[in-house]
């Protein structure tokens, strides 16, 4: 069989890897905070007994995630907060350990747990709890200040403090359950970053998706069309391996 299918083939798998990629984005353009995920391809040299430098194979080189702000709106709710800056805001995965997220559509659950999307949100002393059918309001720096049902303005109270922080030039990698975390350090372990202090939260906005649908769109097509021309590059190759074998069994 011709290499050019082995090559054509990589190629074609590669394109359908990078359309999963622009379909979550565009599946989550209107998530909030949501980072839109990057794909790119490369391509290396076949290695082999028959190599030349005609042939080259495709190989994923995912750079990782765009962190450009997306649009903050204002909705007016006092549990929906938007980050004034490059920060994140710290959340407790499945497993118990640090992650951060974007989102700032803050809930309370059941048990009074300050929650995103499920997650509870990390205060100074780990998750923090809300008095249950109290009113909650939230400052700039992160402080949740709340009034118990049937009292009075009197007896407000703090009762915890969002922890912000930022990665400055240290990159954040994306996991499988769209959260953020920091790479591994020396000894495998992922640490957790630092309060930082400088960081504000905008009260009663939420910031949407980076994911631009027109790209999105833009470039699903190019993918569409990338993989149809791999597919006719190795049905243009099968065609020929057909009229070979046609010309070798006539001369035999």
């Amino acid at each position: 069989m011709d290499r050019i299918l082995y090559t054509a083939m990589s190629g074609a798998q590669q394109g359908l890897q990078k359309q999963a990629v622009v379909t979550n984005n565009l599946a989550n353009a209107t998530t909030t905070g949501f980072r839109a995920q990057l794909y790119a391809a490369r391509a290396v040299p076949v290695n082999g007994e028959a190599a030349t430098p005609s042939r080259v194979s495709t190989v994923a080189s995912t750079p990782g995630s765009d962190f450009t702000r997306g649009p903050i709106n204002t909705t007016g709710q006092p549990l929906d907060v938007a980050i004034a800056g490059d920060g994140w805001i710290a959340v407790q995965a499945e497993d118990g350990t640090e992650a951060y997220t974007r989102r700032g559509e803050l809930q309370v659950n059941s048990n009074g747990v300050l929650e995103i999307a499920g997650r509870p949100v990390i205060g100074d002393g780990g998750p923090i709890i809300v008095p249950l059918e109290s009113q909650v309001s939230i400052g700039n720096d992160g402080t949740l200040s709340a009034i118990g049902a049937g009292e009075g303005p009197d007896a407000i109270a703090d009762i915890g403090r969002i922890k912000l922080v930022d990665p400055e030039l240290q990159p954040l990698l994306r996991g499988d359950d769209g959260l953020f975390r920091p790479p591994e350090n020396d000894e495998g372990l992922v640490t957790p970053l630092p309060r930082d202090e400088t960081l504000t939260l905008v009260s009663g906005s939420l910031e949407g998706s980076n994911v631009s649908p027109i790209e999105a769109m833009v470039a699903m097509i190019k993918v569409a069309r990338h993989f149809e021309m791999q597919m006719s590059v190795i049905s243009t190759a099968d065609e020929n391996d057909q009229r070979a074998n046609s010309i070798l069994s006539l001369q035999g």
